[in-house]
């Protein structure tokens, strides 16, 4: 493999509270290890219209607190066809770039993994996004800090729960994964987490309202995953209000606001380690996997496997789950 003497970073996809920490890292550890940095702005689109600055170390002081991106992401739809990877290419060949560094989630790196085939460049993937459904790491860049705001919301939404004896289906994000409601749902308190992964069949709500909100609670919260194909928390809400007219049911979507804010001590500790991890595998030879964390432990995990599949939701959690919310 020839010798890498410039590296490019990239954010990509979703904005996650963390990919900050991570940009200061790459730039800082690849200064360091004598490498150049061209940064990419506005993501995959950005390396099309050839929109690349050289960063020094001072390009990224005060940034590690900051939520969202200074790079800017933005979709790009000629990304997905084979000239506009040429393009960026192309853009590659200008700049110099020798590998490239990749900050997002699975459509990020399933973009990364592609252009590597392709054009055999080196490509290191950081996996940030607050859904954390990449598999081989045990957490995403993002993720802690989406799950504690949700916490802080929740918690608020519950003061007016109690005050009026309401059962709210407070609706998260996830991407269909499930994780940030059911963890948010144990965290906050909740009475049930409705997640893709597990279906809720009408039964089921049914047994919850008798049990869980009738019969012990004067007031319930339940987190229900944002689901395309279902319909979320408004689906559910609506099931409640016509089997159950008599109880007064609300609706909070929280939106964007999970994805800002600033980035939790423990994101901004593992963007820290996984951007100085990116350019240790560059140095050591290394080529199209994501880094992740393991027990702990930097571990090293080929696209092919990290965007296989979603990673399962742990049952055991929904069990703890109504174990402790009676």
């Amino acid at each position: 493999m020839a010798e890498i003497k410039t590296i490019g970073i990239i954010t990509s996809g979703n904005d996650a509270p963390g990919m900050n920490s991570a940009i200061r890292a790459v730039t800082r550890s690849a200064i360091y290890n004598n490498l150049k940095v061209k940064a990419i702005y506005r993501g995959y689109k950005g390396l099309i219209d050839g929109d690349i600055v050289e960063f020094g170390s001072h390009s990224v002081s005060n940034i590690i607190q900051q939520g969202g991106t200074i790079l800017k992401s933005s979709p790009s739809k000629d990304f997905l066809s084979p000239d506009g990877r040429k393009k960026a290419y192309e853009n590659i060949v200008k700049e110099e770039i020798d590998a490239l560094i990749v900050i997002g989630g699975d459509g990020s790196i399933h973009g990364a993994r592609i252009f590597a085939q392709e054009y055999d460049i080196p490509c290191i993937a950081i996996p940030a996004t607050i859904d954390n459904n990449l598999c081989g790491t045990d957490t995403t860049i993002g993720y802690d800090t989406a799950l504690n705001t949700i916490m802080q919301v929740v918690d608020k939404i519950r003061d007016t729960a109690t005050s009026h004896e309401r059962l709210f289906f407070v609706e998260v994000m996830g991407d269909g994964a499930g994780f940030l409601a059911l963890n948010s749902g144990i965290a906050s308190g909740c009475e049930e987490a409705i997640v893709p992964t597990i279906e809720i069949e009408d039964e089921q709500l049914h047994h919850f309202i008798q049990n869980g909100f009738r019969k012990t609670k004067s007031s319930s919260i339940v987190l229900v995953a944002a689901n395309e194909k279902v319909g979320g928390a408004v689906h559910y809400a609506d099931l409640v209000k016509a089997q159950y007219p008599e109880l007064d049911v609300r609706i909070s979507i929280l939106g964007h606001l999970q994805r800002g804010g600033q980035p939790s001590a423990h994101d901004r500790i593992i963007a820290s380690r996984m951007g100085s991890a990116s350019i240790q595998a560059l140095l050591k030879g290394l080529r199209n996997v994501m880094i992740g964390i393991d027990n702990d432990e930097i571990v090293y995990v080929p696209f092919s496997r990290a965007i296989r599949d979603n990673r399962a939701i742990d049952h055991n959690l929904l069990d703890i789950l109504h174990n402790i919310s009676i």
